[in-house]
């Protein structure tokens, strides 16, 4: 009974968390409020500084509280740090939204995905994680509809409607079914990390899984939410149709829920494999092209390998949770990759401000060394097992 309403109410909560209306003009809306584009990697960079240096605890918290009481806190903070991304003016103003997303996103972090795991089960995990992801890309085509036939420019309205579409989210959490607990355990949180560190040291190899997982996801993340806009304008998009243009990029998510359906065909190796050379040549082509038809194309590529990636990601990590709190470890692995995100994301900023093609072709160089890292990590996983 749990699976039957939990999995179906988790999945709305992301559809009404997808729902950011300000998407279409992130990069934009933040400008208009007084922040420049390194600005906005740099307050990227510290903002997951400060969730690594939380991830441990909240897993913790999580293995001992549950992951439900863990989901619904978070809720309640997601929702007032929409707030005050709303109400924010200049670079302090959007650091402090961030730094309370800091404080949700890492307790997130493992605890979604072990709640879900824990409600489908390993044999129905990944069609699970795919739905989840779905979700949220469902929410935000249905607030980029509601951007371009309603909103149009008004940035201000745009962040009110975030603000009440999380607000409802918050509220269906309170709803979501318990799970059977996590194991309880007495030791505290230093010695927890320490547990963590063992694990992750007797199973270093994965770290090369991680560190590719964190090049591909990264490159999505800055390229297509914030240097896309500055793509668009390089290549004479104008403004007004940004919004729709961020539709079938948010489309493209919605092929998560059929990642399944690609490993079944060609094996985990090969669909993880062709999912990095498609974002290394999305990317490539970007670095390139001043089209907008290409531009385009070469944005949606992108957004489309990464998506089909996420609950595969989602899958491989769990599986490799040994002896250690699920939500605990899962915390620590995201925290391998938010380390390289803070390297990756000064990067980006960093060369987009001297022009958006240099930052698009580290990009490219990020994703081919997903898939080197990716291949060898593979490679000396079937040489032990063998």
């Amino acid at each position: 009974m749990n699976r039957k309403i939990g999995i179906p109410l988790f999945c709305a909560t992301a559809f009404l968390q997808g729902m950011v209306f300000y998407g279409p003009i992130a990069t934009l809306y933040r400008q208009a409020r007084g922040v420049s584009v390194f600005q906005i990697t740099l307050i990227e960079s510290i903002s997951l500084a400060c969730l690594i240096a939380l991830e441990i605890p909240w897993g913790y918290v999580a293995d001992r509280i549950g992951y439900r009481r863990t989901l619904a806190a978070c809720n309640v903070l997601y929702f007032l740090s929409k707030i005050v991304f709303w109400r924010a003016e200049g670079f302090g103003g959007f650091l402090l939204e961030r730094l309370m997303l800091s404080v949700v996103l890492s307790g997130f972090s493992g605890c979604d995905s072990a709640y879900l795991f824990s409600l489908a089960g390993e044999g129905e995990s990944q069609k699970a994680f795919g739905a989840y992801e779905a979700s949220a890309t469902a929410g935000l085509v249905a607030a980029s509809l509601l951007f371009s036939t309603a909103v149009g420019g008004d940035f201000d309205a745009a962040g009110f409607l975030t603000v009440l579409s999380y607000g409802a989210a918050m509220v269906l959490t309170f709803f979501l079914p318990e799970v059977p607990p996590p194991a309880r355990r007495s030791a505290g949180v230093g010695a927890r990390a320490g547990e963590a560190a063992r694990e992750v040291w007797d199973n270093r190899r994965f770290l090369l899984f991680l560190a590719a997982a964190a090049l591909l996801t990264e490159s999505n993340q800055t390229i297509t939410v914030f240097l896309s806009q500055l793509q668009y304008v390089r290549a004479g998009i104008p403004a007004r149709a940004m919004g729709y243009l961020f539709i079938p990029l948010t489309l493209m998510g919605l092929f998560a829920a059929r990642s399944h359906r690609l490993t079944a065909r060609l094996g985990e190796g090969r669909a993880l494999s062709g999912l990095f050379l498609l974002g290394a040549l999305s990317c490539g082509l970007l670095a390139v092209t001043g089209s907008p038809v290409l531009s385009v194309a070469g944005i949606l590529a992108l957004r489309l390998s990464a998506s089909v990636f996420a609950p595969i990601g989602m899958e491989v990590q769990n599986r490799q949770v040994r002896s250690c709190g699920r939500a605990t470890m899962l915390s620590v692995y995201s925290s391998v990759m938010n380390l390289v995100a803070v390297g990756t994301g000064l990067i980006f900023g960093r060369l987009a401000e001297e022009g958006v093609g240099r930052a698009m072709a580290a990009g490219a160089g990020f994703c081919l060394t997903g898939l080197l890292l990716y291949t060898l990590w593979r490679r000396l996983t079937e040489g032990t097992a063998g």
